[in-house]
């Protein structure tokens, strides 16, 4: 990160220099260091309203969360679909906290609730970090879980769906298949490049991996010797979750947050928890990772800024906009897929911008492409930012690259299932 972090401040600099020299003073436009002046500041500003911003959510979801945790539903939880973590999770108990998590996480990524995924991925992160027996560094646990979310398993895109409703979609649920496809695909590829880079990590960096460094599990024995009819049900489970939100995804949506919260809530009560003490102690967690996050926010959010506001992403977008067409992705459609690891905000605003254009639209190929692309992955560098930063791991180790094949097997994913499901 510490390279990352200075290259892209670097190169903003060089580019909104070089085009300083050759401008030609224009009334009401700014000049480019003068503009990357002002979107330094902005930005810098921004990321700590976001952080701001986030202090509610992530109270209101850790409480719940907390009230789960004390009605010992995350290990519920967790052991429903062990079968499946133990496997993608070797070294996490079973039956540790960080498992709970992780499935109260991945859940909320399913349902497309990024507001409530994230307190519960920093609580997962938090979990994973007593694990860690090098603190500052990444383990593989980390960056298999950090990959995972840059991928986003999603079954209900709601944002997106009410976005293409707004902008005069005859079918704004119609990016449903293409999104499931697309995140499907990223999805395995991110568990298959964050394994495969922990392996090469640790041949070619062995004393320093955090990985090799034993971890004490408690497990007792036989403890992984879960039966594929276990597996299987769970597969089954799934994929008739996947059949129910295609069908039934934007009539259920409405409902996913206040049922989430009646559901949590009145489980505390059925198991005689405490729930309002309860809750207030998971909001306080909540209070404070909101403030810890706000360094580790304003150092990403203020270079990706620069990208944008020096011309990078312009000059990047012309210089292979006419190859990435003949494959299938538009020159239109091109900013999302460069802005979509970079930011969140900044995609969400191509989006509405590309298929609010009446010579796009939404029900376009373009206009389903950008809509499949923002619901199919995440923001790859603001999940490093918050979940990392929350724990302290300045060594993000193969975190960054597992989570950039991820993204781009999205693209890769979503421009394939476009093309199926428009044909």
């Amino acid at each position: 990160m510490n390279f990352l972090f200075y290259f892209f401040i670097l190169i903003s600099f060089l580019v909104a220099g070089w085009r300083q020299l050759s401008w030609i003073p224009v009334e009401g436009i700014k000049a480019p260091l003068t503009a990357l002046t002002a979107t330094i500041i902005t930005t810098a500003g921004d990321a700590v309203s976001l952080a701001i911003g986030l202090i509610g959510v992530m109270a209101l979801f850790l409480g719940l969360m907390k009230v789960a945790e004390e009605g010992g539903l995350l290990k519920l939880a967790a052991r429903g679909i062990r079968p499946l973590l133990i496997r993608l999770f070797p070294e996490v108990p079973a039956e540790h906290p960080a498992m709970g998590a992780m499935v109260m996480n991945l859940s909320a990524n399913l349902l497309g609730l990024g507001n409530a995924a994230t307190p519960f991925g920093i609580k997962a992160m938090q979990e994973l970090d007593t694990l860690n027996p090098e603190p500052g560094v990444a383990t593989d646990a980390m960056a298999l879980f950090l990959a995972i979310n840059t991928s986003s398993v999603t079954l209900l895109p709601t944002g997106v769906i009410a976005l293409r409703a707004a902008a005069g979609s005859t079918n704004a649920a119609g990016i449903l298949p293409t999104t499931l496809c697309a995140t499907i695909f990223s999805t395995a590829v991110a568990i298959f490049s964050a394994k495969l880079l922990a392996r090469w990590g640790r041949r070619k960096n062995p004393l320093k991996a955090a990985a090799e460094i034993p971890v004490k599990t408690h497990q007792k024995n036989g403890e992984n010797d879960f039966s594929w009819r276990q597996t299987l049900t769970v597969i089954i489970g799934f994929c008739g979750l996947i059949i129910l939100m295609v069908v039934y995804g934007q009539a259920l949506s409405g409902w996913i947050v206040p049922g989430l919260m009646v559901t949590l809530l009145s489980f505390g009560i059925w198991r005689k928890v405490p729930v309002y003490e309860a809750f207030v102690n998971g909001a306080k967690e909540g209070f404070q990772v909101a403030i810890k996050i706000i360094p580790y926010l304003v150092a990403i959010m203020v270079a990706i800024g620069m990208l944008r506001g020096s011309g990078v992403m312009d000059l990047l977008g012309s210089a292979i906009g006419p190859y990435t067409a003949a494959w299938g992705l538009p020159v239109d459609a091109l900013p999302m897929a460069i802005l979509r690891p970079l930011s969140g905000s900044g995609a969400y605003g191509i989006l509405a911008a590309t298929i609010n254009n009446p010579a796009i639209g939404p029900d376009s190929y373009t206009g389903y492409l950008v809509s499949t692309l923002q619901g199919s992955t995440e923001t790859t560098f603001y999940v490093m930012a918050v979940y990392y930063g929350a724990v302290q791991v300045k060594r993000v180790r193969h975190t960054l690259a597992a989570g950039l094949l991820a993204d781009l097997a999205g693209v890769i994913g979503a421009i394939v299932a476009c093309k199926i499901f428009l044909q």
